[in-house]
């Protein structure tokens, strides 16, 4: 017990970590760029500090994958550690009941008894629940709005709420996030993680008996259920019937790793899929059977360690190596594809009208550029034909390079021209591959893209002489 320091604490810790980076992530900018910010208002993906228009969104699959492997992988070797030690549930559930309800305003006693409600009879516990709510109203709209700012970027966050009549759809959805984690933590509690949240039914395919969890040792504390799995019924409530039944048994039956269950369980009972890993229960055993000079029944530890006893956890078996062998090679791929972002993009359409036939008998088409500065600086761009056609059709319009402001997209109208007889079929008009190459011109070796478009070639009898 010297110099233990218990699972709660690490937590508290690990979720001072979690809502500072949380809060502190979207005011971070690198070269006015975010490290995160899936902005709809700008059609834009901040990543790392590079910003990606949406017509590079390619990246998203990658960031998907990057996620749900991750949680898988975390599952795989510790259970539902996401779940205890990061999740934002958890998180709201600890600073509402173990700091505003039981510290702050002392309407719970203690914070290792969980299983019982503050009794709501007495007007200063009902003058507290009000309290604590009020309070906690004013950290759901910061939460909230910190959740916003992963999509609407706090500078223009702060703009956008001054003037609420003009971001209705903005303020409505700062109001029922807030509302909803109120609801969520005030009223619904821990039956989120039993009932609502998917998770835990995704984890039972996950688990192997290498995984660690919170975990009773029967083979010391004894059998208090009798039956396996969900058959399991009978159970020891006294220490001297349990003693009688099984003399070797070190469980006392003092119910501290029930009492202190968020999810009011009894993790006696074998693996439950309420268990959130949050080892509140390991903490409770460890105090008691500490006072007795002896280790605790429960343990953060694995199956085939605790249950089998088929000797050291296996952190490195073939399912957790395949999930992180696939999670580099996908992070290597989101790195390589953000490493080849395009600092100009530039899409290519005709106009409704094929051609134009001159009265020399030369012929022009008409084309739509959409040009999109994604570069972090101004850049003044042109274009020109490549390949063999580069010599026998001309640019009409526009005849000089133009500029565009960093982050901004200009529409130009071009028109094409040729003066040589680029086909002669006599039955159909002659659509012919065109590449086009533009360039900023201050940096023709960096920003640079080749697009392909057609040039329709009317049929010979429509071309005067």
């Amino acid at each position: 017990m010297k110099g233990w320091v218990p699972y709660r604490i690490k937590r508290y810790w690990v979720y001072a970590v979690v809502t500072i980076v949380a809060l502190v992530m979207p005011w971070i900018t690198i070269n006015g760029n975010h490290l995160f910010l899936l902005s709809f208002d700008h059609k834009k993906l901040h990543l790392a500090g590079v910003a990606f228009d949406m017509q590079e969104l390619y990246l998203m699959p990658f960031l998907l994958m990057l996620l749900f492997l991750g949680i898988f992988a975390v599952t795989a070797v510790g259970g539902r550690a996401w779940c205890g030690w990061a999740c934002p549930q958890t998180v709201f559930r600890v600073i509402y009941r173990d700091f505003i309800e039981t510290k702050l305003l002392g309407l719970r006693k203690r914070i290792k008894n969980k299983q019982k409600d503050p009794d709501m009879s007495k007007p200063e516990n009902q003058v507290k629940k009000v309290v604590a709510i009020l309070i906690w109203s004013v950290l759901a709209l910061i939460a909230a709005a910190d959740f916003l700012w992963y999509f609407v970027p706090p500078e223009d966050f702060f703009q956008y709420i001054q003037h609420p009549a003009d971001h209705t759809i903005l303020m409505g959805m700062l109001i029922g996030i807030a509302l909803f984690i109120i609801a969520d933590v005030v009223f619904i509690k821990e039956d989120f993680c039993i009932y609502i949240c998917p998770y835990s039914r995704v984890q039972s395919v996950l688990y192997d008996d290498d995984t660690i969890m919170a975990i009773y040792d029967p083979h010391r504390g004894g059998d208090i259920y009798e039956g396996h799995g969900n058959d399991r019924h009978k159970k020891y409530t006294k220490t001297k019937d349990l003693v009688a039944d099984e003399p070797y048994a070190e469980c006392t039956t003092c119910e501290s790793c029930v009492t202190v269950c968020p999810t009011h369980i009894d993790i006696r009972k074998g693996l439950q899929l309420e268990c959130i890993n949050c080892l509140e229960c390991v903490d409770a055993c460890t105090t008691v059977m500490g006072a007795l000079g002896k280790p605790s029944l429960v343990r953060w530890s694995s199956e085939n360690e605790v249950i089998y006893q088929k000797g050291k956890t296996n952190y490195f078996r073939p399912k957790v190596i395949a999930y992180f062998t696939v999670l580099v090679l996908v992070l290597v791929a989101l790195f390589t594809m953000g490493s080849k972002k395009e600092h100009m993009l530039l899409n290519v359409n005709k106009t409704t009208r094929l051609y134009k036939i001159l009265d020399h008998g030369g012929v022009e088409n008409d084309y739509i550029f959409l040009f999109a500065n994604t570069d972090s600086k101004k850049h003044t761009y042109y274009f020109e034909i490549e390949g063999d056609l580069k010599n026998k059709i001309e640019i009409v319009r526009p005849k000089e390079p133009f500029s565009i402001a960093a982050g901004q997209k200009r529409k130009k109208v071009v028109v094409l021209r040729t003066n040589e007889k680029l086909a002669n079929d006599t039955r159909k008009d002659v659509p012919i591959p065109v590449t086009i190459k533009a360039f900023a011109t201050d940096d023709k070796e960096k920003i640079v893209v080749e697009r392909h478009t057609v040039f329709v070639y009317p049929r010979a009898d429509l071309i005067k002489k």
